[in-house]
């Protein structure tokens, strides 16, 4: 494991926003449950790109992967049985596969890494227990068994978890020999990541009707047919280099597509309401700040942009407020703790609620020793901050970032930034 150490200073330069990890996580996935040849475009490798890929050749697909696309032949998918599915630290690929492994009778294990075993499944478990499908597994940890077969039904999912398990159900329903209902029972949050998923699914030629989010009604016996796409850039990815643009930083950003479906691209709204410009230029967008107010986000939609957009809450004039963020608490780490402390550490003012945050402006950060807590973006979010710093900034475990960025620390060099690779086991 390694640390790097930043040295204060401004970036500049252009910066190719790399292609939306939910978006890919999606397209992988419709492609292999469809019965012919699909070819995915521009294609990142992070771990948790690999874990859906390896997750669904354990179903039998077959895939072959070049230097930035896919060759995807789903005819094969369910010729494995007793299949062994890693989910590394993927959420996504977690609750994704669980209902897709068992659209046919199999027996599923599923393993994972870090903090993926504390993630809920209960909405999960709850289905197994009333379909009659057997399930065993640890507290803690995952290393779950899944026996049986997925049925159609009424399926009750709550709104306020997560949307994974609404899009999991989505992918794997309409496979099933009959009709089914899936009826939300608690107000949706992360609308948008549902919204990505339906218009994946409508690309492979699966309908699913919207009773405006409170139920989906999801036709059985449908197939899905092969198609070719690229994944447009991410917005999770470009809010580091947005929130670098709005605190003073100079970085265009290319390949962002404005009318996106993701909501990630929230981060630019956060923005605007503290007073930042964004501008279409000739390369792509850019994003300009000066005297920062403060404002209130709501983290409701888009949990995973909240560390870095605090960066510059934590810059602006003002108090802030970070409004229900709960579901920070249940991602790589806790994000709330971990946000809370660290730019406190860099002589930031936050304060942590049970859901959000208070946060009081301050004019720069002072430098300082600070854990990635193991996470990638928290990581990032230190990496953006340091730029506003008046001393260096050193953060643990720089690996981190291969979940979904594998190329941020490279990409940050290239835009001036100044890092030291430092092997902390010397």
């Amino acid at each position: 494991m390694t640390a790097v150490k930043i040295t204060p200073t401004k970036l500049s330069g252009v910066v190719q926003v790399p292609p939306s990890k939910s978006l890919a996580h999606r397209a992988i996935i419709c492609a292999s449950l469809a019965k012919g040849i699909s070819r995915i475009d521009n294609i990142e490798y992070s771990k948790d790109i690999q874990a859906t890929i390896k997750a669904m050749q354990s179903l039998g697909t077959k895939i072959e992967k070049y230097d930035d696309y896919l060759i995807i032949d789903g005819t094969t998918t369910y010729t494995k049985q007793n299949s062994e599915i890693d989910c590394e630290e993927s959420g996504s690929t977690l609750r994704f596969m669980v209902p897709i492994a068992i659209v046919e009778e199999n027996k599923a294990h599923f393993v994972g890494r870090g903090n993926l075993g504390k993630r809920p499944l209960n909405t999960f478990y709850e289905i197994f227990e009333r379909q009659n499908i057997g399930y065993l597994y640890k507290e803690d940890i995952l290393d779950l068994y899944v026996i049986g077969k997925l049925k159609p039904d009424h399926y009750k999912v709550p709104g306020n978890i997560s949307s994974q398990f609404i899009t999991g159900l989505l992918f794997a329903l309409p496979l099933l020999d009959g009709d089914s209902i899936i009826e939300i029972t608690s107000p949706l949050e992360s609308k948008g990541y549902i919204d990505l998923t339906l218009q994946m699914l409508n690309q492979y030629g699966i309908k699913i009707v919207n009773n405006d989010y409170k139920s989906f009604i999801v036709m059985g016996k449908q197939e899905y047919q092969a198609h070719d796409y690229r994944v447009e850039a991410d917005f999770s990815q470009a809010a580091f280099y947005l929130v670098a643009g709005a605190i003073g930083n100079d970085v265009v950003l290319t390949d962002l597509n404005l009318d996106s479906l993701q909501g990630d691209k929230a981060t630019l709204e956060f923005l605007e309401a503290m007073g930042a410009k964004i501008s279409v230029v000739s390369d792509g967008i850019k994003v300009t700040g000066e005297n920062l107010a403060a404002t209130i986000v709501d983290a409701s939609q888009c949990p995973d942009v909240i560390p870095v957009v605090s960066v510059a809450l934590a810059l602006a004039q003002g108090k802030s407020d970070v409004i229900n963020a709960k579901r920070l608490r249940i991602k790589e780490c806790d994000r709330i703790i971990a946000t809370r402390s660290q730019l406190n550490e860099l002589g930031g003012t936050v304060t942590e609620l049970p859901d959000g945050m208070t946060i009081r402006g301050v004019n720069e950060f002072t430098g300082g020793n600070c854990s990635s807590f193991a996470d990638h973006r928290i990581a990032m979010m230190l990496a953006i901050a340091a730029t506003r710093s008046s001393q260096p900034v050193v953060i643990d475990n720089m690996e981190c970032v291969e979940k979904s960025y594998p190329n941020f620390w490279e990409d940050y060099q290239s835009l001036g930034g100044i890092i030291d690779v430092i092997d902390v086991e010397k």
